[in-house]
């Protein structure tokens, strides 16, 4: 089915915001982070977001750490 031109001019409103990279792990990584992906319930690119997320914060955490002391 065709995208009606409103549609088309949603979808490239919404694109416009959104940011675009590629992952390109070996066949075998891959297919351990989408089952790990599907076990956790989650879609692979909201897996992969919430990691980088978990990791960007712990990051953050240490940095905070090492300014502390």
């Amino acid at each position: 089915m065709a995208l009606s031109p409103k549609k088309r001019i949603s979808n490239a409103r919404y694109n416009e915001k959104c940011d675009n990279f590629n992952l390109r792990p070996t066949k075998e990584r891959g297919q351990q982070i989408r089952a790990a992906a599907a076990a956790s319930g989650e879609s692979l690119q909201g897996f992969c977001l919430k990691a980088i997320d978990f990791y960007m914060e712990h990051l953050e955490r240490e940095a905070q750490k090492g300014g502390a002391e």
